[in-house]
């Protein structure tokens, strides 16, 4: 059985970028099956896409060919690569910073720079502004299809090279019940946000359901929410539109509102400005 092709982008649906990737795929292979993480990523936003990444990657089967693209720089000299990660599955973006998360979380093996002069879509060699559609899932197809192994990607380069940003950004260092981390989500569905604090350092220094944690959210001095807030198992244990602090799927510590949307009703963005403060009451 083939991999699956897994990719998130910037771009939304609202025009046709994302179907011509697609298109490009089924002209390589049309056995390929191609699944989308989200094409909403806030644009430019690399190291949402970073996030969004190590969400998602360690839920599918070894193999798996993801394909990100949140790419400001395209056209520049930035490199195009596929990272293969000690997981097994293989990630393809440009090295903007994008795998920080994949990193730090999972490890990369090897990662190689595509070779454009063979991996690059036929005809769309004088277009700079969508290696997307004509580099990235065109070497995600040949990949997946066995047409090339990953040695033909292209030359290999150190681990060590690769771009990531520094792992504050990733998980916040947790040494006593008084925390301060930063939001690295704010893309929940329904609204709530995620702390860069991991459930295992949150419950391993003294948090438990039942809790009462004090919690504190700034941007650049200025304080958008603050107040004592229930650590519970979910939002049931709170009334409604009632904040409370739980585990969220990612394994992130989280803040919501019980039926109703944390992130608007405080204007809560993502990002290392925004910080948080947690105390123990």
């Amino acid at each position: 059985m083939k991999p699956s092709i897994v990719w998130q982008t910037d771009f939304s649906l609202t025009w046709g970028a994302v179907n011509t990737m697609r298109g490009v795929v089924k002209q390589v292979d049309s056995e390929l099956e191609c699944y989308d993480i989200t094409h909403e990523i806030e644009q430019f936003n690399i190291l949402a896409a970073s996030r969004e990444l190590s969400f998602v990657v360690p839920f599918w089967p070894k193999g798996t060919i993801f394909v990100s693209v949140v790419d400001p720089g395209v056209g520049t000299k930035r490199k195009g690569c596929v990272a293969k990660l000690k997981d097994g599955n293989y990630v393809i973006t440009p090295d903007n910073g994008s795998l920080t998360h994949l990193y730090y979380e999972i490890g990369i093996e090897e990662v190689r720079e595509i070779d454009e002069s063979v991996n690059r879509y036929k005809g769309t060699e004088d277009v700079s502004v969508f290696h997307g559609r004509d580099i990235f899932a065109y070497t995600a197809a040949r990949l997946a299809s066995g047409i090339i192994s990953f040695e033909e990607v292209g030359v290999a380069y150190p681990v060590s090279e690769i771009i990531v940003e520094d792992y504050e950004y990733v998980k916040a260092i947790v040494t006593s019940t008084e925390i301060k981390g930063i939001i690295i989500s704010v893309s929940d569905h329904f609204g709530s946000i995620v702390f860069n604090i991991l459930t295992k350092d949150f419950n391993k220094i003294g948090y438990s359901h039942g809790d009462i944690v004090r919690v504190k959210i700034s941007h650049n001095g200025k304080v958008y929410f603050e107040d004592d807030v229930l650590y519970e198992k979910s939002f049931g244990y709170v009334d409604l539109n009632e904040p409370v602090v739980f585990n969220s799927s990612s394994n992130y510590i989280s803040i919501g509102l019980n039926q109703n949307n944390f992130r608007d009703t405080y204007c809560i963005k993502d990002g290392k400005d925004w910080i948080v403060e947690l105390s123990k009451k």
